[in-house]
């Protein structure tokens, strides 16, 4: 009888934990149909669904932590569970865990019921994962018929081109290829013209991942080739180039490029994988110094990137000495931004006030920053980590920082003996602000900086934003040098706005005033205005009516609007147009001699 309450309390922990796995696993599940769904919608060209279908999968997570959440609190009155049956529900879940395929994300989504349910903050809670518990290195799926992480071919028995055509035709696409040896023949010249002719080692061999990475209107292959020492990575994006035709589009085989695809700018890809953490191994030894966490969630697990993220900044705090600190640059009306200098992140929270002319509230910058994390960024608008009540050691903050918070956003903060903890704050790599760059770049800089700035806006209307305050502050250059905006509490749809040509001075004391003479509305935009702000600096203007002198024209704004009301998808390229196969080897998309026949395949061959 001594014992019952133990035995009691045990048993009480394993039924918890199994709850709590058979949550993680039906979200896991519907995370991976996402992916399958997507090579459907790819094949089909239904790019509105693909859209929808990235937008459902991102809220998913929270729904299946929600359910889970209810479940506990309605069989297991889960809030009054005392610490001794918590310690017994983590160590039965670690039990559970030993031979789960996804493990680290599990003990993610452990994390995510757990500090819903006890309210209590990641620093200060002894039952959650703070540390991995169970290892991820060489998990496979080991099911008979289950497909490997990723599969080796051997150019040296069939040849490269055979083997560069086996490789596309193993993924099974329903649509057959426009002339895929064509294509083929265009990745092996793009080969030879970067690294010369290939002189085969007894290794030679190419890796390929296993399933298709599905972004945009894009579907990609992502591989490596081995040969000697050398490792080369690659991505092949496929798309379609007529109604119900493919084609490979272009070879990226610089890691760079790499980099930009799989960077923090663009949406989520949709694969489906039934080892993540294979997948990120295998993506690391294409983009070594990418931190794991990134590579989770630009795969779609985004909140195992944000657990790995916040072990990755305490490890930081625990070797390093330098204190956080007002990020430089032009101060926001919105947000407080602070940075710690030896860390490529900064940190921001929104103030309790808004000094005009800003008219919003914290709710209404909150769903902005929700409306472009679930939106299409198209490689232009900065991803944000979102945490509650983080714990930041006041020894660690500057004085000017802390006065700072206490004077614009008291409400936002708490002392806890040697800690402030933050209770709301958005997290997103650091950039250099582009209106600092321009200031002090070069000539070369500024014509990078403006080609590039117009190129960004210009991306935004095609994904159906107009970032409302388009002041160079707001934007930023990464380190591949592309702009991308990052300040959002005042985007709004392009389809919202009312795009309007400024009006004739009706007088001279019109045509004098410095307030404007016509009315306007709060959706209102007037793209001929943009000129006052935007070309002040000679150098700036000279660059910025080279490359963009349709900026200022109601008429781009206004034909990028109507295509959007006509449910048209914009193509999109997340790579140099220039390097696509179709501009780059013009001669080989000459037309087909008259008599020739397109097979299955998309082999060209003459008639009889």
């Amino acid at each position: 009888m001594n014992h019952f309450p133990k035995l009691l309390s045990s048993q009480i922990g394993f039924d918890v934990a199994q709850t709590m796995l058979e949550g993680f696993n039906r979200h896991y599940r519907n995370f991976s149909d996402a992916a399958v769904r997507a090579k459907g919608l790819f094949e089909a060209g239904d790019w509105q669904g693909l859209q929808r279908l990235a937008r459902e999968r991102i809220t998913s997570y929270d729904d299946r932590v929600d359910e889970c959440v209810m479940a506990l609190e309605d069989e297991y009155d889960a809030e009054n569970i005392d610490d001794e049956v918590w310690q017994q529900i983590k160590l039965h879940y670690i039990g559970l865990l030993t031979t789960h395929r996804q493990p680290e994300c599990a003990e993610t989504f452990f994390n995510s019921v757990c500090c819903k349910i006890l309210h209590r903050s990641y620093f200060s809670n002894d039952f959650i994962f703070v540390r991995p518990a169970i290892s991820t290195e060489y998990i496979e799926n080991d099911e008979p018929a289950a497909k490997p992480t990723y599969r080796a071919y051997y150019p040296g028995k069939d040849g490269l081109a055979a083997t560069l055509e086996r490789i596309v035709t193993n993924f099974q696409l329903e649509p057959p290829f426009e002339d895929l040896k064509r294509d083929v023949g265009c990745v092996m010249q793009a080969m030879t013209d970067l690294f010369g002719e290939f002189d085969a080692k007894p290794n030679f061999q190419i890796h390929v991942l296993s399933s298709l990475f599905f972004r945009n209107k894009a579907a990609y292959i992502i591989g490596r080739v081995i040969n000697g020492d050398l490792m080369l990575p690659f991505a092949v994006p496929i798309r379609h180039v007529s109604p119900g035709l493919l084609a490979l589009d272009t070879v990226l085989l610089k890691r760079d490029q790499l980099l930009v695809i799989f960077g923090f700018s663009h949406s989520y890809f949709l694969v489906d994988m039934e080892v993540p953490s294979a997948y990120v191994e295998f993506l690391r030894t294409l983009m070594p110094a990418k931190p794991k966490g990134e590579i989770y969630t630009s795969v779609g697990l985004q909140k195992q990137g944000k657990n790995l993220f916040y072990r990755d900044l305490l490890h930081h705090l625990s070797h390093s000495s330098d204190p956080f600190m007002v990020a430089p640059g032009i101060r926001g009306l919105v947000m407080i931004v602070f940075t710690l200098p030896s860390f490529p992140y900064v940190f921001k929270l929104i103030k309790d006030s808004f000094p005009p002319p800003k008219e919003t509230t914290r709710e209404q910058v909150q769903q902005k920053y929700q409306l472009v994390k679930r939106h299409d960024r198209l490689g232009r608008m900065a991803d944000t980590l979102e945490y509650s009540s983080v714990a930041l050691p006041l020894s660690r903050l500057d004085d000017a920082l802390i006065r700072e918070l206490e004077t614009h956003a008291p409400s936002m903060i708490e002392y806890d003996g040697d800690n402030l903890v933050i209770r709301h704050l958005y997290i997103e790599r650091r950039m250099v602000p582009l209106n600092l760059y321009l200031q002090n770049g070069s000539d070369e800089d500024v014509e990078h900086g403006i080609r590039e700035y117009g190129e960004a806006i210009k991306d935004l209307m095609r994904a159906n934003i107009f970032p409302g305050d388009m002041l160079y502050k707001n934007f930023g250059v990464t380190r591949q040098g592309r702009v991308v905006f990052y300040d959002y509490d005042e985007i709004e749809y392009l389809t919202d706005c009312n795009v309007r040509r400024v009006p004739a001075p009706r007088n001279e004391e019109d045509e004098m005033s410095g307030e404007p003479w016509y009315r306007v509305g709060p959706h209102d935009i007037f793209p001929e205005t943009y000129r006052t702000f935007l070309l002040g600096d000679p150098r700036v203007q000279r660059s910025f009516l080279r490359h963009h002198p349709d900026f200022f024209e109601p008429e781009l704004w206004q034909r990028n609007k109507d295509m959007l009301l006509r449910g048209e998808v914009p193509d999109f390229f997340p790579y140099d147009p220039s390097g696509r196969f179709c501009i780059r080897y013009p001669e080989r998309f000459a037309p087909a001699p008259p008599g020739a026949a397109a097979l299955s395949d998309g082999q060209s061959v003459r008639a009889a």
